[in-house]
């Protein structure tokens, strides 16, 4: 598989077109249309044009999860003003508003509902949403120990854990597919995000 930093310009911006189809497969056909052929033909390409940059099904959706997660810290990251390393000095709340917000997105959390039924039948692609989830969780861990530096290490892993599920499950009935949204659960899931990252704790 070839890798963004490999590219040229002109190959990464054929590598998101593929990335591109293979999205609108999955939001608006669901993940039995997903297969090698059906992405090549959405993206006007040939087979082996696709496989040169993926070669199987679980490496395109390795990459499809790896660009939902760089979106995702690159928009924590406008948010984040301190040094990565360093103890934040903005407002918490701020941060796990923004991870709410994309929950408003109904096609971004069909995209991972796609996946997930995906990865409940196929091994390979269990394969790499774990590892997808394991990466989130340790960006969620470093977020927490940087608003309390004093947490143990397993502590923190922990509520990362637990955070990410009430995340992952709020976006089913967030979304409009399983629920709706109402202000006052809104207010009690702030709540209890807040007190998964530790802040009651810090402050």
């Amino acid at each position: 598989m070839t890798t963004p930093g490999s590219l040229t310009a002109k190959g990464d911006d054929r590598r998101q077109a593929l990335l591109q189809a293979a999205e609108r497969i999955l939001i608006d056909q669901g993940n039995a249309r997903l297969s090698m052929r059906s992405v090549a033909a959405g993206a006007g390409v040939r087979l082996g044009h696709l496989q040169y940059y993926f070669p199987s099904r679980a490496a395109l959706i390795q990459a499809v999860l790896a660009r939902a997660l760089e979106h995702s810290l690159g928009r924590l990251a406008q948010l984040t003003r301190a040094p990565a390393d360093g103890p934040l000095d903005n407002d918490p709340t701020e941060l796990v508003t923004t991870l709410l917000a994309e929950h408003t997105d109904p096609r971004l959390t069909q995209l991972f509902t796609e996946i997930w039924a995906l990865a409940a039948r196929d091994p390979d692609i269990a394969s790499v949403t774990r590892a997808f989830y394991r990466d989130y969780l340790d960006h969620v861990a470093s977020l927490i120990g940087r608003i309390d530096p004093h947490q143990p290490e397993d502590q923190r892993r922990a509520r990362a854990e637990i955070l990410v599920m009430l995340l992952e499950g709020a976006s089913l009935f967030r979304s409009g597919i399983t629920g709706d949204r109402s202000d006052s659960t809104d207010a009690q899931l702030l709540r209890t995000a807040l007190v998964l990252l530790g802040v009651n704790e810090a402050n």
